[in-house]
């Protein structure tokens, strides 16, 4: 609807024509009105954006009496003044006098205990409609005593002037947790107003004595949660969408004193080059009317082409989670039995599958390694190793240890079990090995969730002394051993020597704010 008394904006001073809450249709229309996108023969909407990926060098915090402390600064956690924020907010309602605005006003959290009300103010109707299957949308009853707790400005058309505005570039991403603000401008880009929403929740939350996690979850017939950690490239998406059991969320969660809660209301799922057959849920999605699709090319047929890759190869499909027919009830469950940290390691050094110590479980959260194989960017000839801490670095304000010892701590009550499962190579790095059986891998991660590998019997491998099942039902025995898997049991020890020394040098920056215990678990490089 059109702005209309009172100016749902008014504390911003913004005078503007305001749709507030509109609906898919509405939204469809506006887009294509404004230019923003066009609808495919297939249904969704589709869009081209200036910018094919987050900016997390252009994201800053405000530095302030609550934040000072708390947050750990370095890395992607860039500090600027209040000043810097303030002058920002000024030039940005100026510039957004008189303008088209579209609001949606919606829930980051499925638990009502702990969700924040965030108003969500874009210049984009696709940015709204985006939000509107991303979040959770409020009931009509809820709307009516809807409480704003946090204001997301969003104007890609107002660009900052980074010698008199104080950023890096005319992008920028300001968050403010004393004036509960969030600035962004000078991209499209849809998913910063995703994570910066879910970039308070994890600053907020810990507090609160809730680990908030960048990890999808699902549960089975009996109640078992399972949790899914590992970045790009890991198999997440794909290992977690099993039709046995029910899909509680795609990426962002919270753990609470009793249980898991998705953080969003939709998927915003990579679609590059995806399978039907594989995943054919997430498929359909891409072929369904409100579905947002970013950077995908159109065929002459006005069909979604998902192998062309000519845009961006980050090609990604928002849609609410209720596309996705086998989903759990309200977004939540109870406390996790097994929690799987995924790695694609292109070394072809660690286990297809082993089991975590409570401080081993510390270190392989904060180290959050996998690697990248040659050709996924310009410059990679050889594997090259990535480490993201508590697989979500650009999203976590706090120092990787606050999470690490909250997780442990939630693990510890739980019972939960963590495993290790490598979706990478065997049998030599890339290029010489093998990529991982996924049905091999399937087999493994579904042993470990019924309780299968709880009676058998395990063995210690030297070089990051993990515990690897000897058998598994449906895997090859030569398999589970990554040394056993190479043809030169020599090679494999350098292999693994070099690796652990990175891991070990990688750990460093954090070695002050982990305890001891954590650092001795870190893997010996010098093993003979």
């Amino acid at each position: 609807m059109s702005l209309t008394a009172p100016n749902p904006l008014a504390d911003l001073g913004i005078k503007a024509t305001v749709h507030l809450n509109p609906g898919v249709d509405e939204l469809y229309a506006h887009a294509t009105r404004l230019n923003e996108g066009v609808q495919a023969a297939t249904g969704p909407l589709t869009v081209r954006t200036n910018k094919t990926g987050r900016s997390p060098k252009d994201r800053f915090i405000v530095e302030d009496d609550q934040t000072k402390n708390s947050v750990w600064w370095g890395g992607f956690n860039t500090p600027v003044s209040p000043e810097v924020f303030d002058h920002l907010l000024d030039k940005m309602t100026r510039y957004a006098q008189g303008r088209e605005l579209f609001v949606q006003q919606v829930y980051a959290g499925t638990d009502p205990r702990y969700r924040i009300g965030a108003r969500m103010v874009t210049e984009m109707a696709y940015h709204s409609l985006f939000i509107r299957n991303m979040f959770v949308r409020p009931t009509a009853d809820e709307l009516a005593t809807f409480q704003e707790d946090w204001t997301v400005l969003n104007i890609p058309s107002f660009k900052a002037d980074p010698e008199t505005d104080g950023v890096r570039s005319d992008t920028f991403i300001l968050v403010n947790f004393t004036k509960k603000m969030i600035l962004v401008g000078g991209t499209q880009y849809a998913g910063e107003n995703k994570k910066g929403i879910f970039g308070v929740l994890n600053f907020l939350l810990p507090a609160q004595g809730v680990m908030p996690m960048h990890c999808s979850a699902n549960v089975g017939e009996d109640g078992d949660v399972a949790l899914f950690f590992g970045l790009s490239g890991t198999g997440k998406t794909t290992l977690s969408a099993d039709p046995s059991r029910k899909l509680i969320g795609d990426d962002e969660h919270g753990w609470t004193d009793t249980g898991v809660f998705n953080f969003e209301g939709g998927c915003y799922a990579k679609v590059i080059n995806l399978n039907p057959e594989a995943e054919p849920a997430i498929y359909q999605t891409t072929r369904t009317y409100g579905t947002v699709l970013e950077n995908v090319v159109l065929d002459s047929q006005g069909v979604p082409d998902l192998d062309d890759g000519s845009l961006t190869e980050n090609t990604r499909s928002a849609y609410p989670i209720d596309q996705i027919a086998n989903i759990q009830p309200g977004s939540l469950a109870g406390h996790p039995r097994n929690i799987v940290f995924l790695t694609a390691d292109a070394y072809g050094v660690l286990p297809p599958i082993s089991r975590l110590s409570r401080e081993q479980t510390m270190y392989q959260f904060i180290s959050g390694f996998t690697a990248k194989i040659p050709g996924t960017e310009d410059g990679v000839t050889e594997p090259s190793p990535t480490f993201s801490t508590c697989f979500g670095a650009p999203f976590m304000p706090r120092h990787p240890g606050e999470y690490a010892r909250l997780l442990a701590q939630k693990v510890q009550e739980s019972g939960a079990r963590v495993w290790l499962v490598n979706t990478g190579w065997s049998g030599g790095q890339y290029g010489t090995g093998k990529r991982m059986s996924i049905a091999h891998t399937r087999a493994m991660i579904n042993a470990a969730l019924s309780g299968e590998l709880d009676d058998v019997s395990f063995e210690q491998e030297p070089f990051f002394n993990l515990e690897i099942p000897t058998e598994v039902p449906g895997v090859p025995a030569q398999v589970l051993n990554p040394r056993d898997a190479w043809a030169d049991p020599a090679a494999y020890d350098e292999a693994a020597r070099k690796l652990a020394r990175m891991f070990r040098e990688n750990f460093k920056r954090f070695e002050e704010g982990v305890a001891p215990a954590v650092t001795a678990s870190m893997p010996n490089h010098d093993q003979n």
